[in-house]
C-alpha cells in the first residue's frame, strides 16, 4: 500500500500554536506529513527564511512522521507533486479563508487533479489567532504576557531577541 504523504505549507512568519495544532491533526492522519514554508517575493517577512525554518525544525521536534522544507518561488501544488504528495492539508479559520481555499483548490485540482486538498477547522480559541496578529502585538504593553500563549517557546524566545535587539 502506498504511503499516504501530505504537505502542509505557509509562511509561518512567525509559527503560531494554531499552525502546531494544524500540524499535530496533520501528523496523526497522514503516514508523513512534509511542513514546508513557501516564499513569496511579495511578502515582507519579519525573519528570514533560515529563522522560520529554524523555529519550525525546533517548535516539532515531537512528531516522527514529520519533515521541514522550503520551496522557493514554486507553486505549492507543483511543489506537492515533486515530492510526490498526495494530499495539500490547509486550514480554514474563517468565511474569506474558505473562499480563498475553494478558489485555490479549483485551480489546483486543474493543475493537478491527483492530489487531494484536505481541509481542517482548528478550535475556535486557535481560529482567532494569526500570524499577521501576532507580529501586530509585538511591542505593545504587556505584550510578552499575551504572545506567548499563541506560539511556541521557540517562536516566543526568537521574538523576543529580536525585539530587544530592535530596541537597542
Amino acid at each position: 500500500m502506498r504511503e499516504k504523504l501530505a504537505v502542509y505549507a505557509g509562511t509561518f512568519d512567525p509559527l503560531t500554536n494554531g499552525h502546531i495544532w494544524m500540524i499535530e491533526q496533520g501528523a496523526a492522519t497522514f503516514d508523513r506529513l512534509v511542513v514546508a514554508i513557501g516564499i513569496n517575493p511579495k511578502k515582507r517577512c519579519m525573519f528570514s527564511i533560515e529563522d522560520r525554518l529554524d523555529m519550525l525544525r525546533r517548535s516539532i521536534k515531537q512528531f516522527p512522521n514529520v519533515e521541514v522544507d522550503s520551496f522557493p518561488y514554486k507553486l505549492l501544488i507543483n511543489y506537492a507533486k515533486s515530492i510526490g504528495a498526495q494530499f495539500v492539508l490547509r486550514g480554514i479559520r474563517t468565511g474569506s479563508d474558505y473562499e480563498y481555499e475553494r478558489g485555490m483548490r479549483n485551480i489546483n485540482g486543474d493543475l493537478s487533479p491527483d492530489i487531494t486538498t484536505y481541509f481542517l477547522m482548528p478550535p475556535r480559541g486557535m481560529a482567532e489567532v494569526s500570524s499577521s496578529m501576532v507580529r501586530e502585538l509585538i511591542g505593545v504593553e504587556e505584550w510578552e504576557t499575551i504572545v506567548k500563549n499563541y506560539v511556541p517557546n521557540p517562536v516566543f524566545e526568537k521574538l523576543k531577541e529580536s525585539h530587544y535587539a530592535k530596541s537597542k
